[in-house]
């Protein structure tokens, strides 16, 4: 006699989920040659427009950094042009007769000063009253900070440059005695401002998104409203703190027209937040409209543009970095 193989043992239950997995593959089958052919392709179609959706915005950054690199990329090339000046020289005079020099060090110290002011105004109030509309307010007047911090969001940037230099530049003349209202501390003010609306509604939706569990968890062991914030949300809730924090650094570097009527516009390295400074998106939007189509100088200002993509890449590379070292 032929001898039988031997049949691998199993469960019933495991055969009970594979009839039902053959039987739900089956319907979904019949469910679909049964639909009619039109609705089959306006799937497919939505599908793949959800598809490039999905990486349409790799395609915007890559197309807007080849604009401003293509329009930039010949000053490179061009004569009494040096990488090393434009970089580490502070001395930025486009429109000279006898020596034109193009230094952005002054602007990229400028821009670093008015953000790491903003940030240091901007982070403890946006993250405080981000904690405080979460776990704290009730539920109307919840709503109600809510309302008015997406009215703040929706300010336009040209009203806040307005305020700080009529209002804000007034009360620093008056309070600290500066010569001149429009300086570093002014922008900082007016950029902090900006930037905790973004900083609220972020921080507001990570702290959200922690699983009530932790909530319940935190008080059956007898923890305070405080240590449960600062023990259980916050360090659960970091990363998207985190992400919030970087979307206010984001906001105050890509500012432009608030700190081009706020700081005071000039071409100097701060000694003190009482001085004037000027950023480089201020110094972009001042001066492109008077420069010449395809000078130098017009060249210069596209290849700034390119000086602050670079950056802006930097913090949010060593932002994802550091978030990553988090998680680890």
């Amino acid at each position: 006699s032929t001898p039988v193989e031997p049949r691998s043992w199993r469960p019933a239950e495991a055969n009970a989920d594979d009839a039902a997995s053959m039987t739900n593959d089956r319907t979904r089958t019949a469910a679909r040659m049964s639909r009619p052919r039109w609705a089959v392709l306006g799937e497919k179609l939505l599908e793949a427009v959800i598809r490039l959706s999905g990486i349409s915005a790799i395609i915007f950054v890559l197309s807007i950094f080849f604009f401003i690199f293509r329009e930039a990329a010949p000053v490179l090339a061009a004569e009494g042009f040096k990488l090393g000046q434009f970089l580490f020289s502070t001395e930025w005079y486009p429109t000279s007769a006898l020596n034109v020099r193009y230094g952005t060090f002054a602007l990229t110290v400028g821009t670093a000063s008015v953000t790491v002011l903003a940030m240091i105004l901007a982070v403890p109030f946006g993250l405080g009253a981000a904690i405080y509309v979460s776990e704290f307010c009730g539920p109307r007047l919840r709503e109600t900070l809510k309302i008015v911090i997406e009215l703040l969001s929706a300010i336009p940037s040209v009203v806040w440059g307005f305020i700080g230099l009529t209002v804000m530049s007034k009360l620093i003349v008056r309070f600290t005695g500066a010569p001149v209202g429009v300086n570093l501390l002014n922008g900082g003010i007016i950029l902090a401002l900006m930037s905790v609306p973004i900083i609220v509604s972020i921080g507001e939706d990570a702290l959200k998104a922690v699983p009530d569990s932790y909530r319940e968890a935190g008080i059956a062991l007898g923890a305070t409203r405080w240590q449960l914030v600062y023990r259980v949300l916050v360090p659960a809730a970091r990363n998207g703190l985190l992400a919030a924090v970087l979307l206010g650094v984001g906001r105050a570097v890509g500012e432009t027209m608030a700190v081009l009527m706020a700081t005071g516009h000039a071409v100097a390295s701060p000694h003190s937040i009482l001085d004037s400074v000027r950023t480089l998106t201020a110094n972009i939007a001042a001066e492109l409209g008077e420069a010449p189509d395809g000078s130098d100088h017009y060249r210069v200002l596209f290849l700034t543009g390119v000086l602050l993509f670079s950056i802006t890449f930097v913090v949010n590379l060593t932002a994802d970095l550091v978030i990553r070292g988090i998680r680890q």
